[in-house]
């Protein structure tokens, strides 16, 4: 018995004729017949031989027995006793069924049973998955079918069987699910070029120190971008054949189903890089050229980080660590997707007395553990929503909350009745500045009265990147940036040259850019009469709020950052 091939070969000329001249020879067609067949597989080139022989009538065990003697792989009609289902539930009955193949056990050997030679990626998922070596048999496409429906009825029997606690299962799965040594993977000679190159992305992102990876199909090729300090960089293409092997491999890893390719999947991957645990979110979506999969990197150390590590200015870090002290109320973090809200409340989280307070999380999804908290995990599918979640929460003597995101007008209410029962409620928002969230929070349906009662501060942030501290370069103000920086004490200000150590960008490393709105009885006063969006911004301008740009150029002058940077973060 011939190892599982893993090559995706054409049907040569020389092998058609091959597996016709033995047809032949047993007399299943004549010499006419072979004429015939061969000019019917000229005109359909796309179909398989074993396919054309049988629309032309040849019995398939005959055909299979055929290109079992040319390809050198056994035929074997296989039966419920020899169908391997332990391995079935290893590789998955979804994938079984969307590869029309049947796992077995034959004279003590794990082999694959199918009824066509060619076959592409299998190698690497089967062995992966059972970690034995693999063989192939072949088989005809009836006795699949039948081995095929007896595995999903097992499996639609189990699935009723198993049908508990979604909740309980989800948590069992986190607590069994396996770390994966991509160290191990790239010194595991075996393996082939689709596992290493995932392997060696993932190790080259976490070294980059990046946040997230888009593998993107394209029309001739397939493109790997990394996002390194917020902005995305072409990291290399892949020939386009690779993409849906790749995109399978990385649904392996996060035990996704590999055969459904339309609907979107999201999952989770632990991977020890580099002598560290890492976190990856994988989400996967349907475009017309393929399945586009980002992964985003979490890196427990990021959010090991001291709010006097996270930029903030010293007036304005001595605000919001006041406000952390607050008894109750809701204190909001703003910003758009990937600014950095999640390292600022944790690090918040982080600096309070958690041996002396009840602080609980309820999050979608749990990012990272933190030790001495309480988090909750958010689980659409069996209703466990933020303000189910919350209410729950509240029957637990919490001192504290931190929830995820206020999304809708429910969520809302049960935050805003937390808060004036005795609660600190931290949360987030997406609005752009801060004075535009307390105008979100009356847009969703809250009263304005009890806006300005329940809200005690805004954060509003951004990330900037630093400037390369290796090559950093120090200019003289022109006439454009004087007037931005008109007010700040500074005769030159830093430009982004770039170098080989920041990959030309002329940056390395970010930093928080903030807009901190608290709130006071003048403040309150005009929530509570429903003003518009500019008008409240002005009136927190003039109550003291630095706005995002002001913050920015602040750091600017510090030479922390450059003008085009914050002009090009801030509105």
């Amino acid at each position: 018995m011939k190892p599982l091939n893993n090559t995706a070969s054409k049907q040569s000329k020389t092998y058609t004729e091959k597996i016709l001249d033995c047809l032949e020879h047993q007399e299943h067609i004549t010499q006419e017949d072979l004429q015939l067949i061969m000019s019917l597989q000229k005109q359909s080139q796309s179909k398989s031989v074993t396919n054309l022989l049988v629309d032309f009538g040849i019995d398939e065990e005959s055909v299979q027995l055929a290109v079992s003697k040319v390809s050198g792989i056994e035929f074997l009609q296989i039966t419920s006793e020899n169908i391997a289902e332990e391995l079935i539930e290893k590789l998955g009955r979804a994938w079984c069924l969307e590869h029309q193949m049947v796992p077995v056990w034959i004279d003590g050997e794990a082999c694959i049973a199918s009824s066509t030679v060619d076959e592409f990626f299998l190698t690497d998922v089967v062995r992966k998955e059972i970690s034995v070596p693999v063989g192939q048999i072949l088989t005809t496409t009836k006795n699949i079918q039948s081995a095929l429906e007896k595995i999903y009825s097992d499996g639609k029997k189990k699935q009723k069987e198993a049908s508990c606690d979604y909740a309980m299962n989800v948590e069992r799965n986190e607590e069994q699910s396996k770390i994966i040594d991509l160290q191990e993977v790239a010194e595991d000679a075996d393996s082939s070029p689709v596992v290493h190159i995932v392997s060696d992305m993932i190790t080259l992102a976490v070294r980059e120190d990046s946040s997230d990876i888009h593998f993107e199909p394209g029309a001739d090729c397939s493109h790997v971008r990394f996002r390194i300090d917020g902005v995305l960089h072409d990291l290399q293409q892949t020939p386009k054949d690779f993409h849906s092997a790749v995109v399978s491999r990385l649904k392996i890893l996060a035990n996704l189903d590999i055969s459904e390719r339309r609907m979107p999947q999201d999952g989770r991957i632990r991977v020890k890089v580099l002598g560290r645990k890492i976190d990856l979110r994988i989400s996967t979506v349907a475009t017309p050229r393929g399945e586009k999969v980002v992964l985003r990197i979490l890196d427990a150390r990021k959010i090991r980080i001291g709010l006097d590590e996270l930029g903030f200015q010293e007036d304005v870090l001595e605000l919001w660590k006041n406000e952390l002290d607050s008894p109750h109320g809701i204190i909001l973090v703003t910003g758009p997707t990937g600014c950095g809200k999640t390292t600022t409340l944790y690090s918040a989280l982080q600096e309070m007395d958690r041996k002396r307070l009840n602080i609980s999380t309820v999050e979608d999804p749990v990012e990272y553990e933190l030790a001495g908290i309480t988090q909750i995990q958010v689980h659409d599918k069996i209703d466990m929503t933020f303000s189910r979640a919350l209410r729950a929460l509240l029957r637990q003597d919490p001192d504290v909350v931190l929830l995820g995101e206020i999304r809708d007008q429910e969520t809302a209410n049960v935050a805003i009745q937390a808060a004036m029962t005795g609660h600190l409620v931290l949360s987030t928002l997406h609005t752009n500045d801060a004075p535009s969230s307390l105008t979100r929070l009356i847009n969703i349906g809250i009263e304005p009265f009890l806006v300005a009662s329940a809200v005690n501060s805004v954060l509003a942030q951004r990330l900037a990147r630093r400037v390369c501290p290796k090559c950093v370069e120090m200019h003289e103000l022109s006439v454009k940036e004087s007037k931005l920086l008109q007010g700040f004490d500074c005769d030159e200000v830093p430009h982004a040259t770039g170098c080989s150590s920041c990959r030309g960008s002329g940056y390395s490393g970010r930093i928080g850019v903030y807009e901190f709105l608290v709130m006071d009885d003048e403040l309150r006063d005009a929530i509570a009469s429903n003003p518009t969006i500019t008008d409240f911004r002005n009136l927190a301008l003039s109550r003291g709020m630095e706005n995002l740009r002001y913050d920015g150029f602040a750091k600017v002058a510090d030479g922390l950052t450059t003008v085009d940077e914050i002009l090009r973060l801030t509105a």
